[in-house]
């Protein structure tokens, strides 16, 4: 039974590295419109990890036009997905970022973690 299950699954990403909660990322996303296809980048923090297996998801949360929060789920799995560049690390002490909902402008901050 574990052979077929394993057989069904996605392989994963080799594309996206390492992540972790407060890193500053963009993510290059394949959009079909049609019959052409584009790489579509979306920059900003991951807020949220969610391990699952086959399933597993990141959120990635930024700041639009006229201070609007926009947050994104992506398949760790996922074909779509063309590469994640990891641009900053951040120090946290949460594994979910849900208090940067509630803050804007220089408040949405996180300390840099340097290696």
């Amino acid at each position: 039974m574990t052979d077929l299950l394993k057989s069904v699954e996605a392989a994963a990403n080799p594309n996206i590295p390492e992540l972790h909660s407060g890193d500053q990322v963009s993510v290059h996303v394949r959009i079909k419109e049609g019959e052409r296809e584009r790489i579509q980048e979306f920059k900003g923090t991951i807020i949220r990890i969610r391990h699952g297996g086959v399933a597993e998801t990141f959120t990635v949360r930024r700041i639009a036009s006229n201070q609007i929060g926009v947050e994104r789920t992506f398949l760790m799995r996922s074909p779509r997905i063309d590469k994640v560049v990891v641009e900053r690390h951040a120090e946290t002490r949460r594994a979910q970022l849900y208090f940067l909902r509630g803050r804007t402008g220089k408040a949405t901050r996180l300390k840099q973690k340097f290696q």
